[in-house]
């Protein structure tokens, strides 16, 4: 059975008093354990897709499934919950808080956990060291390059140890070498059991992944 199963999803806005269609009866599976990249031009749908993915963008019509859950039939606080758990999820801005540690930034996800602070800044560091910034854990954002403040939003992703990884253009705003070593680094992620589903524009992503999804005008094309 797949890991995760999208059925005539369709999702609209209101924009100017017009509907528009962002998804248009979109049907897609991806396997445990597989790397998938999703391409298409500007207003194709692919982040739409992505965030209707994490759970943060309810469809207008259709159906996710994830490990075999429903995930938009699940109430606020239960889904919230399968977020946390199953769900890791890499911003192309980074989202980073500015004031706070590297460290602390990738506890944020571990607020919730029933764990004492001491095993949550060990998670944390474990994850740091993972992406290889297990020198940078007390640096602000600020104190970081541009591919070290990606890995930090890759640790903070992968802190609660996710099954599923989400990643939106998360190279867009990174030079090519360092690109490069970005995506190096979810490739070994997973190499190491984790599913990756990734929006991206740069076709040298591609391949990195198993296969494509190519998506226009909020269809499945290729």
């Amino acid at each position: 059975m797949a890991l995760i199963k999208i059925s005539n999803l369709t999702k609209h806005y209101l924009s100017g008093g017009e509907t528009v269609a962002a998804l248009r009866g979109v049907d897609l599976s991806i396997e445990a354990g597989e790397f998938v990249t999703i391409m298409g031009h500007s207003g194709s749908g692919k982040s739409t897709l992505l965030y209707i993915l994490g759970g943060m963008n309810r469809p207008t019509a259709g159906e996710v499934e994830m490990t075999g859950v429903k995930l938009y039939d699940l109430p606020g606080e239960r889904l919230a919950d399968f977020r946390a758990e199953k769900l890791g999820f890499v911003f192309q801005s980074f989202h980073l808080i500015p004031y706070l540690t590297a460290l602390e930034n990738v506890m944020l996800p571990l607020a919730i956990a029933k764990t004492g602070n001491r095993e949550k800044r060990d998670k944390a560091r474990e994850a740091l060291v993972r992406v290889g910034l297990g020198a940078r854990t007390d640096r602000l954002p600020n104190q970081l390059s541009g591919g070290e403040q990606e890995r930090v939003a890759i640790a903070r992703a992968i802190v609660n140890s996710p099954s599923i990884l989400l990643a939106d253009e998360p190279t867009g705003n990174l030079d090519s070498r360092t690109s490069e070593e970005v995506m190096g680094l979810f490739k070994e992620l997973n190499g190491n059991g984790r599913t990756v589903v990734m929006v991206t524009h740069n076709p040298e992503n591609c391949g990195y992944s198993d296969r494509t999804i190519h998506l226009k005008d909020g269809l499945v094309v290729a």
